[in-house]
């Protein structure tokens, strides 16, 4: 399988930093080509929020530099990836709980990470980070939100609708560096090809619609690099138009 990958971001209209983290990456492995992607919402005053989300990017990025060159010359397992991706939350979130108790301040961030190999896609995601699949008529969201909101949307108390205008969506039931335990969910699943993967933080799709994301991002439409990047910014700029106050990033991946 071939790939196309590609990331955009804004600091947006009223934030002094943007505290969004992220990397894209093709990967040669023994194995073939595989994509690698981790997208952070960090949350904390002044640079705070932003030193927690490039803290959770470093991380990862240090196991694919380090322990998945070592794993990837056998066929991956779902488990094997979820142990060794769990680890890394647990290490990083007492570290940057850790480092906010030294200094008598709060700071913690959502993550989604993303692995894509020809056969199968393994994700992670803490807080309302999300992932998505693009492919024939349907923008499908992948991960679930761990807010209030959505909390109460599977459980029956709200309807999809009513969760997404609640003023609770926004409400995290955890994140790293700010929960005492954080437990992850992990999502695996046959990866398409002619297909898009979408990461982004909720300030990239708070303001637009599901409608709007597929005629932009629909596998058609992103099939050259510099197509990937002109439709992320136009949804980045209309996210703006309708006065989006949080920091925007989203990161694009392309199957062939």
């Amino acid at each position: 399988m071939n790939f196309l990958v590609s990331a955009s971001t804004d600091i947006g209209l009223t934030k002094d930093t943007n505290q969004d983290s992220f990397v894209v990456k093709i990967v040669e492995t023994p194995r073939g080509a595989m994509v690698f992607s981790v997208l952070c919402d960090g949350m904390g005053g002044l640079s705070n929020g932003e030193l927690a989300s490039a803290t959770m990017v470093h991380a990862f990025l240090r196991w694919l530099d380090n322990d998945f060159r070592r794993i990837c010359h056998a066929p991956l397992q779902d488990e094997q990836i979820r142990a060794e991706w769990e680890k890394i939350i647990a290490r990083e979130n007492r570290k940057i709980m850790e480092y906010g108790q030294q200094r008598g301040i709060k700071l913690g961030t959502t993550v989604t990470a993303a692995l894509l190999t020809d056969e199968r896609y393994y994700i992670l995601n803490v807080g309302d980070t999300r992932a998505y699949e693009i492919a024939g008529e349907s923008v499908r969201q992948i991960t679930e939100d761990q807010t209030v909101a959505a909390r109460e949307a599977r459980q029956g108390r709200l309807s999809d609708e009513e969760a997404r205008c609640d003023p609770r969506r926004s409400i995290l039931l955890q994140c790293v560096g700010a929960s005492k335990v954080v437990q992850a969910d992990l999502f695996f699943g046959a990866t398409r090809r002619g297909c898009v993967y979408m990461l982004c933080t909720d300030g990239f799709r708070n303001e637009i619609s599901a409608e709007e994301i597929f005629t932009c991002f629909n596998p058609a439409a992103l099939d050259r690099a510099d197509a990937m990047k002109r439709n992320a910014e136009y949804l980045i700029g209309l996210n703006m138009q309708r006065r989006e106050r949080d920091n925007i990033s989203v990161v694009l991946i392309r199957t062939y």
